[in-house]
């Protein structure tokens, strides 16, 4: 697997774009400029909706990025899709490769949450660690790691017997 993550970082900003496309256009310039400030990728672009427009294709044809960047562009994607009101929507792969990255590099109180557990996206078929099970979707997962939302993974539901 490549370390170089601008596929899916692209991908991630073309969804955004998606979103501030969607929104009124009183809010769209706004958001913009909050998700490209958010993901640090100011100076790829002017922090607008036309902007953001062509962000995916210079990230896309850009230089190399790694999962950190992967992941502060996700986080951005995330607080983006809770200030328009939409559900956010990201593959597994990405789910998963920042699940496992801001597992070891979030703040230590949410690191010490998921630790000592197995952590397993009830929806991207992914896990990591060893330990007592603790479960969630994949976005909800990350949107905890990432500092996002309050809602930690938790342990499964007893099954119905």
């Amino acid at each position: 697997m490549s370390r170089d993550r601008r596929n899916q970082i692209a991908d991630v900003v073309a969804a955004a774009a998606r979103i501030v496309a969607a929104a009124p256009p009183e809010q769209a310039s706004a958001l913009a400029g909050e998700f490209v400030s958010t993901a640090r990728l100011r100076e790829e672009v002017s922090p607008d909706a036309a902007g953001l427009a062509l962000l995916d294709a210079r990230v896309r044809e850009g230089r190399r990025r790694g999962i950190r960047t992967l992941s502060r562009v996700v986080r951005a994607y995330l607080l983006l899709t809770q200030s328009a009101g939409v559900t956010a929507q990201l593959p597994p792969a990405v789910t998963g490769a920042v699940a496992l990255y801001a597992a070891t590099t979030a703040p230590l109180p949410r690191r010490v949450v998921v630790a000592g557990h197995r952590v397993r996206a009830s929806d991207d078929g992914w896990e990591f660690g060893r330990g007592t099970r603790l479960e969630g979707t994949g976005v909800q997962i990350i949107a905890f790691l990432l500092a996002v939302s309050e809602e930690p993974p938790r342990p499964p539901a007893p099954s119905p017997e």
